[in-house]
């Protein structure tokens, strides 16, 4: 059998890797979809319960919504904002019985290895014609091994969050009191309600799944003590773009934060997380100069995900050394530099690897950058897909439109010295700062609000957005949206 004749292995069968099985069969491919869950979409189901702020329009794959229709299936509304289990489904459960998809489809298998048949790291000569051998594990213990000519890992980084420690590391003591730590989005208002209902909880993190937790947290009976741990002042970076964001359920989000801390509804903490101890019922959460930052009762971390990079080490791959994203691909989405501007459309070109013929999509592709949406998703699998189908004019066809945050900037803007203040105090991106005489926060909402508009919502002391009337949705954990351009300037 010839390298051409092998199939092509996706690992992951989430809404990425079954867009990316979608599109192989699309284009006369034999793909082998291999996940680890017992069931499609195993990752999403572990936040089934969140209901996510992008709408359906935003979370489906154009070729995947095509084979379903011609099989019946109806899109549901486009503007509905689904459910992490209204997602799976409504959507990816359909995907994954259609009659190409379904048969290529292993439940149950993980990929714990990924090599070139017969070539380790070191040996080059003869190397890119080999094929690719995936090591498998299932539940039971049982090995098996699989030949493709290429693999495209969707796999993404639910299954590895990042600990509390700010160092990277996990925070001394974390390991034993893990007990008392839940990481990601709690069902609050669901199955875990008896832990946290009227209990002392530490949320420690700032992004969106933060937000959400908190206000899930909040709206129990009997109601919780809420304390919010961050590492630095709040912002536009945390608290989003209010009205000028192009998704209002992601705006509100923020807005209704802001809300439950000017009400005294939640305890904001400034500071980094060093150890965790437990004293009877009691976990004290300490920082690196030993100041205790909250003593609770639970834990909740929602600090982010990084992609499990072990499963790869005998492929040559080039990953950027501080996001571990391609390293192409970093530049366009680093949360430490990036301010206004969107997410470049990207393909195949970005994600290539020294490796020929591996690529890594999907959230996993963005490496520890915490901004994703799943629109990026099925742009990357449409473009490598044609990449490998030889199309390389559709390939190098790239186009990405991501719906606008309405923030100028993802750095602090102003911190008060020593952390004193919670909030930042000053917006310098937007055009530089507005007229002394107008009640703006920065130029271009000056110049937004001066034709008529709402403004561009970027943040500073004083000069909020416009507050959304509804309870927002909550994040989708593989698809948060990256900053994007609003009435920003660069």
């Amino acid at each position: 059998m010839t390298t051409n004749a092998l199939p092509i292995a996706v690992i992951g069968a989430g809404p990425v890797g079954l867009a990316a099985a979608a599109h192989l069969v699309e284009r006369g491919e034999t793909p082998v979809i291999l996940e680890a869950g017992d069931r499609i979409g195993a990752t999403v189901r572990q936040w089934g319960h969140v209901r996510v702020f992008s709408p359906w329009r935003y979370n489906v794959d154009p070729t995947a919504a095509a084979m379903l229709a011609a099989t019946g299936w109806t899109m549901p509304d486009p503007e509905h904002l689904p459910t992490g289990r209204e997602l799976v489904t409504e959507y990816l459960e359909p995907l994954g019985v259609l009659p190409g998809i379904r048969p290529h489809l292993r439940l149950g298998t993980r990929v714990v290895r990924v090599s070139r048949r017969g070539f380790d790291k070191l040996r080059t000569d003869g190397r890119d014609a080999a094929p690719f051998v995936l090591r498998t594990l299932t539940p039971a213990g049982e090995e098996g091994e699989l030949v493709a000519r290429a693999v495209i890992d969707a796999s993404g980084t639910y299954g590895l969050p990042n600990p509390l420690g700010a160092d990277g590391l996990p925070a001394r003591g974390e390991a034993t009191v893990r007990d008392r730590v839940f990481y990601g989005i709690p069902a609050a208002l669901g199955a875990e309600r008896s832990r946290y209902a009227g209990r002392r909880v530490a949320v420690v993190g700032s992004g969106h799944s933060a937000l959400n937790t908190l206000l899930d947290l909040v709206e129990l009976r009997p109601a919780a003590r809420i304390t919010w741990i961050v590492r630095r002042p709040l912002g536009a970076r945390v608290l989003g773009g209010g009205a000028a964001d192009a998704l209002p359920a992601r705006g509100a989000l923020g807005e209704s934060a802001r809300r439950l801390l000017d009400r005294g509804r939640v305890t904001l903490v400034v500071g980094r997380v060093h150890a965790l101890a437990r004293a009877g019922s009691d976990v004290t959460i300490v920082d690196d100069a030993g100041a205790v930052l909250a003593t609770v009762d639970e834990v909740v971390a929602v600090t982010g995900f990084r992609p499990d990079l072990d499963p790869l080490r005998e492929l040559r791959l080039d990953l950027d050394p501080s996001l571990e994203a391609p390293r192409a691909l970093a530049p366009l989405i680093d949360p430490n530099v990036h301010s206004c501007g969107t997410v470049p459309p990207h393909g195949v070109a970005e994600l290539t690897q020294p490796e020929p013929g591996f690529y890594v999509v999907g959230m996993k592709s963005y490496g520890r950058a915490p901004t994703f949406l799943l629109l990026t998703g099925y742009e990357q699998v449409r473009s490598v897909v044609a990449a490998l189908a030889g199309d390389w004019e559709a390939a190098r066809d790239v186009r990405l439109t991501l719906p606008a945050t309405g923030v100028c900037s993802a750095q602090p803007a102003g911190v008060t010295a020593g952390g004193a203040s919670a909030f930042e105090t000053a917006a310098s991106c937007c055009g530089g700062p507005a007229p002394a005489s107008v009640d703006a926060c920065c130029a271009a909402d000056a110049e937004a609000k001066a034709v008529g508009q709402e403004g561009c919502g970027c943040d500073s002391a004083g000069h909020e957005p416009a507050a959304a009337a509804s309870r927002p949705a909550a994040l989708l954990t593989i698809g948060a949206s990256a900053p994007a351009a609003g009435c920003c300037r660069p």
